[in-house]
């Protein structure tokens, strides 16, 4: 498990920040946000005021250690790196009992100050950009703020899409889950989101079509929801175009993968990051490597198929 418990002796008097700012080598906005997320302890009670004073003796710190399994970057440059990130697999551990994250590749090869610089769902396989120093994360950071960041996905959709289309639909963010599993839902006083979709396959047999999407906008789940919305939900979604019933045991992890293959028509979500384009001194285009247009062992017969569109 990446975070560990460990004690510690303070010998002087001392703000709890400078404490784990020498401790750990840290730069003094690090040393706050480990004790603001109550990771020091006295006595096992967490305190979260930075500049809380240590009085001698001992203190537990839980802090994260990486603990790499051998996935190496598809691409590098002395500043950041692309990793070919697998589905079902976090970017961030989301809590402290995360058994692993992609975290752990990116901190095991560039230490403290190495990060991703944007989220991948879960779910979602494909291009995941790292910096590998806090300069190369607040430039990619602010690359993808003022989007100067092009991506694209590829998905495997549900039906038969012929033409080219594009969703310009605002997307809201869903504070009621009793009714709806949705993250995001598709309303006229949300953000402004827009995606264009181009038909690169269509499979007769799956009665599914290979799409390539072009997220204009970084709204959440906005290419699922997009798609869900036209009625050709992303093969294998647990949540959008399937059953409140299926969305809830998947969140609740209760649902089997038997379950999961024909309720949500894929063993995974069919969702993979294909390509980023970014200047960085030069422009840099960056191709995932993965078949993902091969990948329709995956996918449900359209006759086991069931879905709530």
């Amino acid at each position: 498990m990446p975070f560990v418990k460990e004690k510690f002796h303070v010998k002087q008097t001392m703000p709890a920040f400078l404490f784990v700012m020498r401790t750990f080598d840290l730069t003094q906005a690090q040393a706050q946000r480990l004790v603001c997320k109550g990771r020091l302890l006295i006595n096992g009670e967490s305190i979260y005021n930075p500049g809380a004073k240590l009085e001698p003796g001992t203190v537990e710190v839980v802090y994260f250690v990486p603990q790499s399994q051998g996935r190496k970057p598809l691409f590098q440059t002395k500043d950041f790196m692309v990793f070919e990130k697998p589905s079902g697999i976090l970017v961030h551990p989301n809590t402290m009992s995360t058994p692993y994250s992609m975290l752990d590749e990116i901190r095991s090869l560039h230490g403290e100050n190495a990060n991703a610089v944007h989220r991948i769902d879960m779910e979602t396989s494909g291009l995941l950009l790292a910096s590998k120093h806090k300069k190369a994360e607040n430039f990619l950071k602010s690359s993808f703020e003022r989007k100067a960041i092009q991506k694209s996905y590829l998905a495997w959709v549900d039906g038969k899409v012929e033409k080219p289309f594009f969703v310009d639909m605002p997307i809201k963010v869903n504070n009621d889950y009793s009714e709806c599993k949705h993250k995001v839902f598709i309303d006229t006083t949300g953000k402004h989101a827009h995606t264009d979709f181009k038909p690169l396959l269509y499979d007769k047999t799956l009665d599914a079509t290979l799409l390539a999407c072009y997220p204009i906008t970084g709204r959440t789940h906005q290419i699922r929801v997009h798609l869900f919305h036209v009625k050709h939900p992303i093969l294998g979604d647990p949540i959008y175009g399937t059953t409140f019933e299926t969305a809830n045991a998947y969140l609740d992890g209760t649902l089997s993968p038997e379950e999961r293959f024909e309720q949500t028509g894929a063993t995974r979500l069919m969702l993979h990051a294909q390509t980023l384009q970014f200047p960085y001194g030069a422009t840099y285009f960056i191709e995932s490597k993965e078949n993902f247009a091969g990948m329709r062992g995956e996918i449900c017969p359209r006759e086991k198929r069931k879905f709530n569109k």
